[in-house]
């Protein structure tokens, strides 16, 4: 979904209140989403207020795991340099940085819209962060990590983004799909409490969540149909799975001389992004240094996400200005505090 479609149906209202885009009134919320696995709204996920609460009316006692495989254990954090500690098992929750940090931001109007100003945060963009679902990624539930964050399905943005999903949907067959016949049976949407629709849950996470064990490949199926064909995830996926972790938000600000400008913000979907379920979740990876040991920074590993939120002409400008950042000789101003150590 590009920024200008998303920022004309935002300035009308057609967002639904799910996916937290802002609105004109000034009110700033989120349209988010994901690349390696996905996310809700820790809210109302479940139709629970809590995000502790993980009801399923389908089985909430699936632990997620097939073929015995376990979910993962706590990641091992290294002593400090030179100390001669040695490196010490830490609960999920421990090892994530503060949320209060300093962040370096840039501000440039978008080159193809003169109404609109990108604010960029570079503290997030230039960090290491990268997904590692299936590969020391906590889970945002307790005692289900093999699900990493697709525990509470997907909300969708729009018709328009249901209608997407359904037509990858149908070439899923029951090779690539692992719940293929309870979907197609019994339906692989279903409307929360608050009457926005999403995918089903089943079995305690998203009904595209393959678990691990299943011969088609473990993890999304969309996600999956995406690479085998060919394609960027983002095309197969809902747009808040594509998105996360990267937080856009709009904002109409009045300048002195009365006219008005759109700042589009771009920084880290961080435990907040979530709103007040956010800080109940098991864990969550933008702030853990577990998540920061990616070969490429943000703004490159997430090039065509970045692009599909922004524009091309918006990106390449975001990317000159990354790239200036990190050739810098001197100390990097604000670095993003779970990144390794120069």
């Amino acid at each position: 979904m590009g920024k200008t479609k998303a920022a004309k149906r935002q300035k009308q209202g057609e967002i639904p209140a799910a996916t937290r885009s802002s609105r004109p009134d000034g009110a700033i919320d989120v349209e988010h989403g994901e690349h390696g696995e996905h996310a809700g709204d820790a809210g109302d996920a479940t139709g629970a207020d809590d995000a502790g609460d993980v009801t399923d009316t389908d089985d909430a006692g699936d632990s997620g795991a097939v073929g015995g495989v376990a979910d993962a254990v706590p990641p091992v954090i290294p002593g400090a340099p030179d100390s001669g500690a040695p490196a010490v098992r830490r609960a999920p929750r421990a090892e994530e940085t503060s949320l209060d940090v300093p962040r370096a931001w840039v501000e440039f109007r978008d080159p193809a819209d003169a109404e609109q100003i990108f604010r960029c945060d570079l503290t997030w963009l230039t960090s290491r962060w990268n997904c590692v679902f299936g590969s020391g990624c906590q889970g945002i539930r307790s005692g289900r990590a093999s699900d990493g964050c697709c525990t509470l399905g997907a909300h969708f943005t729009d018709e328009e983004d249901e209608r997407r999903v359904a037509a990858h949907v149908a070439r899923l067959t029951p090779e690539t799909w692992q719940f293929h016949d309870v979907g197609t049976t019994g339906g692989w949407t279903e409307t929360d409490e608050d009457g926005e629709r999403q995918t089903r849950r089943w079995r305690g996470a998203c009904i595209f969540h393959n678990r691990p064990g299943f011969p088609g490949g473990y993890g999304c199926a969309l996600h999956t149909l995406a690479l085998r064909e060919g394609r960027e995830p983002l095309e197969t996926k809902p747009d808040v799975c594509w998105q996360l972790p990267i937080r856009r938000t709009y904002e109409w600000v009045d300048q002195p001389d009365g006219e008005q400008v759109l700042y589009v913000s771009i920084g880290e979907y961080d435990r907040r992004g979530w709103g007040p379920g956010g800080h109940d979740l098991h864990w969550w990876c933008t702030s853990a240094p577990s998540a920061h040991g990616g070969g490429k920074p943000v703004y490159e590993s997430y090039r065509p996400e970045l692009t599909e939120l922004m524009g091309e002409a918006a990106y390449e400008q975001l990317a000159e200005l990354c790239a200036a950042r990190l050739a810098s000789t001197l100390p990097l101003l604000a670095p993003h505090p779970a990144d390794p150590a120069p």
